[in-house]
């Protein structure tokens, strides 16, 4: 499980180093415009999904997948994040 978000995150990563043209994980991490759009649309698809209780593992997926690219296209660490999220365990 864990191994797919790593892959995710090393994809971001490699694609931000080496782009590939019309990528549209490219397009995600060049254009942080774009990227926060796509974050805050698919924000409202899982909202909604979880409200009419469908397509929710679709629309999760896809919240990971954005998000994930934009953390990296704004360079935000997600070992910082993750440090983060260890320090507020109780």
């Amino acid at each position: 499980m864990l191994s797919t978000l790593e892959s995710l995150f090393k994809l971001a990563r490699e694609r931000k180093n080496t782009p590939i043209k019309g990528s549209y994980t490219n397009k995600l991490l060049s254009d942080k415009s774009f990227g926060k759009e796509k974050v805050l649309e698919e924000i409202n698809e899982l909202i909604e999904a979880v409200d009419n209780n469908s397509n929710k593992i679709h629309e999760a997926a896809d919240v990971f997948y954005h998000l994930i690219m934009y953390l990296e296209a704004n360079d935000i660490n997600i070992e910082e994040v993750m440090t983060e999220l260890e320090k507020r365990k109780k």
